[in-house]
């Protein structure tokens, strides 16, 4: 089967197959796996420097020296703080002198990547999970759009993939399935429902390439999608996550008076800026050192595909595999 599309010719790959940046399992050794596979890895800044301990730019010549196919950053474009807006703005001028040519920005305005990677034909698709975000990522200058549905992991979504594609075929954009694909079958759905590729990051847990801990990648293996939860603790805005003791027992709601200061118009900014320190030192934590730790293991309802620990890339060849 011809897997190519226009996503496929845009960023020069040969597979339409993304693997998210996802905190803090983004490691090195398996961007540049799912990309020697054929498809994309995509480097996700705070996991590679924080989580992985690498110099930024040597990081990417780690990953160059894995493989010479392309592979992309995520850029988190939000403005709450202008040390990381700053940080981030050093980051993109560097991966662009390494060759970085595809770019995902998520949660703010994205003009500002456009217009810094305009000069070498960069390629942004922004996160999006409705028309709404999506009028306004276009209106940004954004190349593409990955929809996040409710299958998703991590801060899912409130519609399904169906929904979503009929809602933003108008735009004539290549489209990104991201939530709920894990397997042959759920791939080749999202293709037929009019996408231009997929992004997963669940099944790229449970790869042999990624550096979360046994114990993160064997409960995305025995899990189902009936284990997925919300909860709102770990950022503020729910994120889904597997369903442990751990979790059931500290439940799932944010207390009253965190959910007050992050409607408020004057605290809610801080409140993001606490939750995303927080979140980062806890999930951090739980990836790396398993069941001993507080079990946050972030995941998406494509867990139901994910039957065992697979190099990725297996995981891509039995997604095309006629």
């Amino acid at each position: 089967m011809n897997y190519e599309t226009q996503f496929t010719k845009q960023v020069g790959i040969q597979y339409p197959i993304i693997c998210g940046a996802m905190y803090p399992c983004s490691n090195p050794e398996l961007i540049a796996a799912v990309s020697e596979a054929g498809g994309i890895g995509i480097v996700q800044p705070l996991s590679l420097v924080f989580v992985h301990k690498h110099e930024f730019r040597e990081g990417l010549k780690l990953i160059k020296k894995l493989t010479n196919k392309p592979f992309g950053m995520n850029i988190i474009t939000e403005k709450s703080s202008k040390i990381y807006e700053n940080r981030m703005r050093k980051y993109l001028e560097i991966a662009l002198e390494e060759g970085v040519r595809f770019f995902v920005t998520s949660l703010g305005n994205p003009k500002w990547v456009v217009e810094q990677s305009k000069s070498v034909n960069g390629i942004v698709y922004h996160d999006v999970t409705n028309k709404k975000w999506a009028e306004k990522a276009l209106h940004s200058g954004v190349h593409g759009l990955i929809c996040v549905n409710n299958r998703a992991g991590g801060h899912a979504g409130e519609l399904s993939a169906e929904q979503i594609i009929k809602d933003l075929k108008e735009f004539g954009v290549p489209i990104i399935c991201a939530g709920g694909v894990g397997d042959k079958i759920s791939f080749n759905e999202a293709l037929q429902l009019g996408y231009a590729g997929v992004q997963m990051g669940t099944r790229f847990i449970a790869t042999t390439e990624c550096k979360a801990h046994e114990d993160y990648k064997q409960a995305i293996v025995k899990a189902s999608s009936k284990d997925i939860v919300l909860t709102d603790k770990i950022s503020g805005v729910p994120v889904s996550v597997i369903k442990t003791e751990y979790i059931e027992r500290i439940g799932t709601k944010a207390n009253p008076l965190a959910r007050y200061f992050l409607r408020h118009h004057k605290f809610k900014h801080w409140m993001r800026m606490y939750y995303t320190i927080q979140a980062a030192w806890k999930l951090k934590r739980a990836s790396l050192e398993g069941a001993g730790y507080k079990d946050y293991w972030q995941a998406g309802k494509s867990v139901d595909g994910c039957n065992a620990i697979l190099s990725s890339k297996e995981v891509i060849q039995n997604m095309v595999s006629v």
